[in-house]
């Protein structure tokens, strides 16, 4: 059969990541594309630049800033996960969140956020986009339309989702809030790191889709990587043309190390998920802790929209400690784990742990879960092991004291 029959079935994901992107079985070559570095592009003559200028929106090699063969099978290849259109790649996974919000608003205008929006985020809307004279309001993720509909002004421009919050996991009913703002002419975004492919953010109303790619499409915790997806091609032409003029692209080494994590996503993420709800029942069941924020528990918020809206997990989670154990008695629980390193980020192969009370901003009223907080993210480590290594530090955390 030909590389360009169409399946004679739908194929599953997994199925998808293993031949999306490349030459085909038919082709003769190395099986993984290669690495095509460059900045300057020769043509033969003029008419064949010009000819290439005015198709530089649709994979035309004019300069390296505007892509090469390496960066487009990962754009494509992520556009189909996501169930887009379109993506642009960008260096990291700020930018991913930096260019659209760029793209999109202006002097005057006003934006939407979630009060459990990634850090990072917060800074850029109130120190860069202040600076614009962009007002931002914070919401509570798990506010309901009627309420977000009363936060809207005739200036509001972008609503932005993170679902789930990338500390406290609320789930939102991202449905209803993308109803409520495209009514309006609101342009609907959502950072969809967690949801990944288990989230189709375009089938349930988001227009413009954001990935830091560092996460689980790299794998290996070795690449920072972000990408947009977009629903339509109009908003690809405007994401892009921001991108571009905001001189934003990245290494193609770096898209070539995705693209090669890409292949081994879905068997990772199938057993990062299964690793992530045996520990997190674990820990549920525990009498130092008193919630586990995993959105496929019922423990945690907005777990009727996960049920609803999603096909599966990724491993990242919260837990949330009695609020007999001190500050100084979590941190040194978080010190005295042998598997699970003290760090940012997530995604990778490696377990990881951060405290994340006091270092997160809430300014909406939301958050308040009562005791400390941990952020986990579980690795390919065999849970047992991850188990053993978190029942040894709660010996720690109530050693310490209350």
């Amino acid at each position: 059969m030909p590389d360009s029959a169409p399946p004679s079935r739908p194929q599953d994901w997994h199925t998808r990541l293993s031949h999306a992107g490349r030459a085909g079985t038919h082709v003769h070559g190395f099986v993984n594309p290669a690495v095509h570095r460059g900045s300057t592009v020769l043509c033969p003559d003029l008419a064949t630049r010009d000819a290439a200028g005015r198709q530089r929106f649709d994979q035309a090699m004019v300069y390296g800033l505007c892509g090469t063969p390496t960066h487009w099978p990962l754009e494509d290849m992520l556009a189909e996960i996501e169930g887009g259109t379109r993506c642009q790649i960008v260096g990291t996974g700020l930018a991913a969140i930096t260019v659209p919000l760029l793209a999109y608003l202006g002097a005057g205008d006003h934006l939407l956020l979630p009060d459990s929006v990634y850090g990072p985020s917060r800074q850029f809307a109130d120190h860069f986009l202040a600076r614009m004279n962009v007002a931002t309001t914070y919401y509570d993720p798990m506010i309901d339309a009627a309420g977000l509909t009363a936060l809207m002004r005739p200036e509001t421009k972008v609503l932005y989702l993170e679902s789930p919050g990338s500390h406290t996991f609320e789930v939102q009913d991202v449905p209803a809030l993308a109803a409520a703002a495209r009514a309006r002419g609101i342009t609907v975004m959502i950072d969809n790191t967690w949801g990944i492919h288990f989230f189709q953010p375009f089938a349930h109303g988001v227009d413009v889709s954001i990935q830091a790619l560092t996460k689980y499409v790299g794998g290996h915790s070795d690449i920072v990587l972000g990408g947009i997806v977009t629903n339509t091609e109009a908003d690809w032409q405007k994401v892009r043309s921001a991108a571009l003029l905001l001189g934003q692209y990245a290494s193609p080494d770096d898209c070539w190390l995705a693209l090669r994590g890409l292949r081994t996503m879905a068997v990772r993420l199938d057993r990062q998920m299964q690793s992530g709800l045996e520990v997190a029942r674990w820990l549920a069941a525990r009498p130092e802790v008193a919630r586990v924020l995993h959105p496929a528990l019922p423990t945690c918020p907005g777990h009727e929209f996960w049920r609803r809206d999603f096909t599966g997990a990724c491993s990242l989670f919260g837990v949330v400690f009695q609020d007999s154990y001190s500050r100084p008695a979590v941190h040194a629980m978080t010190e005295s784990l042998s598997l699970f390193g003290i760090g940012a980020s997530w995604g990778g192969y490696e377990s990881l742990i951060l405290p994340t009370t006091g270092y997160v901003t809430r300014t909406a009223g939301s958050g308040a879960f009562g005791g400390e907080v941990v952020r986990l993210h579980i690795g390919l480590e065999a849970p047992a092991d991850l188990i053993a290594d978190l029942e040894r530090g709660l010996s720690v955390l109530r050693g310490f004291g209350r």
